[in-house]
């Protein structure tokens, strides 16, 4: 007759709100951080907030780079407390969009301002903490739609060139390109 054995249960590296890394990973301090890149300015008469992120992406050429190693301070305090691998490459391709879609000008700032990276990455930093289970599926949701929208980025190109590339050659063999094979 075999025994059960209970599973080894870990903790992660650090507990929630410890004083680790002089305590900058704690709570208060990765809130203020989100709030200080992505909401701590408010437009006058308006809803409309933004942060340092936002005013530094502004710099041509690096300000979004800057803004996104600002935003890399989240992503190892999750990665300090044990978040899950889905959940940690979900806040890396946060950041990540941000600073991509933030490059193009003016749309990109614009961009910055609305999709808050930082504040998402918090929200998943301290779900998963929270509800572990719930963070970790809608991150694999995530990956999904965003895998299904990269395919739909490399599809469109390719039918779009082999449209044209069959409407070139039916008008180069002087055929009818609208009549059916």
């Amino acid at each position: 007759m075999g025994t059960t054995r209970e599973p080894e249960i870990l903790s992660p590296r650090w507990k929630r709100g410890s004083q680790a890394a002089g305590g900058v990973l704690r709570d208060e301090n990765l809130d203020m951080l989100s709030h200080l890149l992505d909401d701590f300015i408010r437009v006058p008469g308006t809803s409309i907030r933004f942060g340092l992120d936002g005013i530094v992406g502004l710099i041509p050429g690096i300000g979004d780079l800057l803004g996104g190693l600002a935003s890399t301070m989240l992503i190892l305090a999750a990665w300090a407390r044990g978040v899950p691998k889905v959940t940690l490459l979900r806040m890396v391709a946060n950041v990540g969009i941000e600073v991509v879609i933030g490059m193009v000008p003016v749309f990109g700032d614009v961009f910055d301002i609305a999709w808050r990276a930082n504040r998402r990455n918090y929200a998943l930093l301290t779900g998963s903490v929270d509800e572990p289970r719930t963070v970790e599926r809608r991150s694999w949701l995530f990956f999904a739609g965003l895998c299904a929208v990269l395919a739909l980025l490399i599809l469109l190109p390719l039918v779009a060139l082999s449209w044209l590339t069959a409407h070139f050659l039916h008008g180069m063999s002087g055929a009818d390109p609208h009549r059916a094979f």
